[in-house]
């Protein structure tokens, strides 16, 4: 089934968008050594490693590329997990959480490369603010901070209160902010799109338009039929996150779609902008459903958060999302709105990355949980390591015990709508 129409509401990253990409549309009987199913960073990342190395691979996007979570989405890119390296401790044990806290960073370092080798326009810039409100997020914020520097020396990290709080962000409502420089920010959509053209230029073909409707092992490799083609190939890999739609329930039993939507205000010009935010860093709050923004090139403000179970539907959800903003900065208040979209993400149970391989030999990655944008480019080139023979680096990910969510597919939502509304509950004691 198509996505409803509401996502694919024009965005600012649309607006802003500096790529048109050239896709055929495939049809008849096809071959490739490689089929990639999803068009976002994931799948971007993987035909891209593997056309570097030669390999025949057909990136299908059933939509257009970019179209989904990695086109839409906050543009954080951040060190560590939705997860808290406390709770990958518990469900791996320390010298693998060492490892995948290992691979948070190399995913950073990862990005940064592409985006310096293949010349991608995408504003990439270095800060990140983590913030609290109250005592309790405080006091839990700077216990995560001394976790990460003792236990894995992570020492950039920084505690601001008070007057140093203020020169870093204008807001009454923080008590503490944990400054992250390692971390930092993109526009997600000319990222994506810029690792889809240096894929084609790689040699990977590009296809849009392209459903696929199922994908069978048939022999030694497997057979993928699309709405007016079929391409058989030698290894499939699953990049479509909160989008499988059906095509493989094994994977999507482990993961729940979650819409959240992102306002763009008018551009508020280099002073009022930097009256906010007096370094440009991205910031969250600590909230479980938390709020997160960053300023733009052009000095808009973006900001996002609120989720929606039903459909994610930007109309709707565009005046919470004013009167959150104008809560963490009242001083905008009369500052007009220009842009508000909106798309799913894919969580799962414990909020840890899923990837890996299925019982046939296919490869997977999703699931990141709101904190993929570094991750998901990062996994794809680990996807591509692993269909060339060589699966020793994503070993530790494989290690992280999944769990579908209660309730199968159709009725797994209540459960998680209680859950979160406990949790928001806790945020405001």
């Amino acid at each position: 089934m198509s996505p409803v129409d509401h996502e694919t509401a024009e965005s600012w990253y649309e607006a802003s968008r500096d790529y048109t990409i050239e896709a055929s549309r495939l049809e008849g009987e096809n071959t490739a050594d490689v089929a990639v199913i999803g068009g976002g960073l994931t799948g971007a990342a993987t035909a891209l490693c593997l056309a570097e190395k030669g390999v025949d691979v057909a990136l299908l996007e059933s939509r257009h590329f970019g179209w989904g979570a990695s086109g839409r989405s906050g543009g954080q890119i951040i060190a560590g997990y939705s997860c808290d390296q406390r709770v990958l401790e518990k469900l791996v044990g320390t010298d693998i959480a060492r490892e995948l806290w290992d691979h948070s960073l190399a995913a950073l370092d990862f990005t940064r490369e592409r985006i310096r080798k293949h010349d991608i326009r995408c504003d990439v810039s270095r800060g990140y603010l983590h913030a609290a409100i109250g005592v309790r997020q405080a006091r839990e914020l700077e216990e995560w901070a001394g976790h990460l520097e003792r236990n894995y020396d992570y020492s950039v990290l920084e505690v601001h209160r008070d007057a140093a709080l203020r020169t870093l962000i204008e807001s009454p409502i923080y008590s503490m902010v944990v400054s992250d420089p390692g971390s930092g920010h993109l526009h997600p959509l000319n990222y994506t799109l810029g690792l889809v053209e240096a894929a084609s230029a790689a040699g990977a073909r590009l296809y849009e338009s392209a459903h696929v409707v199922s994908a069978n092992k048939q022999g030694s490799g497997f057979l993928l039929e699309l709405d007016q083609a079929r391409l058989r190939c030698e290894q499939v890999v699953y990049a479509c996150n909160a989008y499988l739609n059906g095509l493989q329930p094994q994977l999507q039993r482990t993961i729940m779609p979650v819409g959240t939507c992102i306002i763009a205000t008018e551009p508020l010009g280099k002073r009022v902008a930097a009256g906010l935010i007096a370094g440009g860093a991205a910031v969250s709050d600590a909230s479980v459903v938390l709020d997160y923004y960053r300023l733009a090139a052009d000095t808009r403000l973006l900001f996002g958060g609120r989720v929606s179970y039903s459909s994610p539907q930007p109309k709707r959800l565009r005046s919470a999302l004013e009167k959150r903003m104008l809560r963490v900065f009242p001083q905008l208040a009369g500052t007009r709105v220009e842009y508000a979209w909106g798309g799913y993400v894919a969580v799962t149970r414990n909020r840890a990355p899923h990837i890996g391989q299925c019982e046939n030999g296919e490869l997977f990655a999703q699931g990141f949980s709101g904190q993929g944008m570094s991750l998901s480019g990062y996994a794809g080139s680990l996807l591509a390591e692993a269909v060339l023979g060589d699966k020793s680096r994503i070993s530790s990910f494989n290690s992280i015990p999944h769990k579908a969510f209660p309730g199968g597919i159709r009725f797994r939502k209540p459960g998680l709508m209680a859950a979160l509304t406990y949790h928001r509950l806790k945020d405001w004691l």
